[in-house]
């Protein structure tokens, strides 16, 4: 254990609270709908379009404000609430070009979102099917009005539009995610809510039903939305990819995802799409940690594709325990600041971290 200690200290002497930064809600924030009675009602149904950027933001807003009884965690203005990784994605997505294809980045509507986009696409995902299944868990009991979802121009058969057509084509993700909701917003259940000893113990089983509902719309977003990788360039398409991998080791962790954690996390990525000749650690225009996430995550891709997934399966093993997700959470955190944190030194620190392990304790002890 003391060589545990010792790693997780010697690569955790990089702060990553150390750093100034400005708390920065998405763009437009103030524009959102917060509420599905600030929508049109027509014929007793909201129809909500989520190929503009304000409406589609609209469901995070509305989610952040239903939950956040149940999810603020004790901190004023809701900022704890661990939603806030997903408008705060889209807002990213937003400001650097994403929802767009590279053709239609000066179009005069500045808020639409194109379904040729592949981050539009996957971000679909993570939007429509956690609302539609926090409508399905009851969130909404007291709106007395249906839900329509406006359908694209393009590409319409890669989408679900309602709660029973996204419980057919999209079952896991719409079962995690309502499950999410029906264990996190205990009011809407018959169940109690779980008793914690502290703080932490309720975020860490809060973060693991959210990030195992994210992964399930990751895992049925990629192959459907993957043709639309051909609209950006080489390095815009692999970044895509490299960052679909990452979000696999960000949940085995249990990354925070509250409003000031997801803000530091994300000044560290691209400010822009990626051009056809950009090629990280060298992109001018980038800050040196900007270039040095962008390199890594492709290494870390690529490694785990090269040995055939073993490098995700090992850092899932090294995650099982609080103690290990404690530890992985600083690593990933340092990635951002620290130089010498390359690939090679990632994999010893995770191998220290599995031979650490205390899951196989705690497994004995449920037996």
């Amino acid at each position: 254990m003391l060589s545990f200690l010792f790693l997780v200290l010697a690569f955790g002497s990089v702060i990553p609270y150390a750093y100034s930064y400005n708390e920065s809600y998405p763009p437009m924030w103030e524009l959102v709908p917060e509420s599905l009675n600030n929508f049109t009602i027509h014929n007793d149904t909201v129809t909500i379009n989520p190929w503009d950027y304000l409406q589609r933001m609209a469901l995070y807003k509305i989610l952040l404000n239903v939950t956040a009884p149940f999810l603020d965690m004790k901190e004023p203005d809701n900022k704890k609430n661990v939603l806030w990784g997903l408008p705060l994605q889209l807002g990213w997505q937003m400001r650097t070009g994403r929802l767009q294809v590279p053709s239609k980045m000066h179009s005069e509507d500045q808020t639409s979102i194109s379904a040729k986009s592949w981050w539009a696409c996957m971000n679909y995902y993570l939007a429509v099917i956690p609302f539609l299944a926090a409508a399905d868990a009851g969130l909404f009991e007291g709106f007395p009005y249906g839900i329509v979802i406006t359908q694209p121009d393009e590409f319409r058969y890669d989408f679900c539009y309602s709660i029973e057509g996204c419980r057919s084509t999209s079952t896991k993700a719409m079962d995690e995610w309502k499950t999410f909701f029906e264990v996190t917003s205990p009011d809407i259940t018959d169940q109690s809510h779980p008793v914690y000893d502290s703080l932490s113990k309720e975020e860490d089983n809060i973060l693991s039903y959210m990030w195992r509902a994210h992964v399930q719309s990751i895992n049925v977003a990629l192959p459907r939305c993957s043709s639309r990788l051909q609209y950006f360039s080489g390095p815009e398409g692999s970044f895509g990819q490299d960052w679909a991998t990452a979000v696999e080791f960000l949940a085995a962790a249990y990354f925070p995802t509250d409003f000031q954690s997801t803000n530091e996390f994300q000044r560290f990525l691209p400010p822009r799409v990626l051009a056809v000749t950009d090629k990280a650690p060298h992109i001018p225009d980038f800050s040196e940690q900007q270039n040095r996430v962008l390199s890594i995550l492709h290494a870390i891709h690529q490694t785990n594709t090269i040995t055939g997934g073993f490098l995700l399966r090992l850092w899932k093993k090294a995650m099982c325990s609080e103690e290990g997700r404690i530890a992985g959470q600083k690593l990933l955190q340092n990635m951002m600041t620290d130089p010498q944190l390359v690939p090679e030194t990632m994999i010893k620190i995770i191998i220290e971290l599995v031979k650490n392990s205390t899951c196989k304790v705690q497994k004995k002890r449920q037996n």
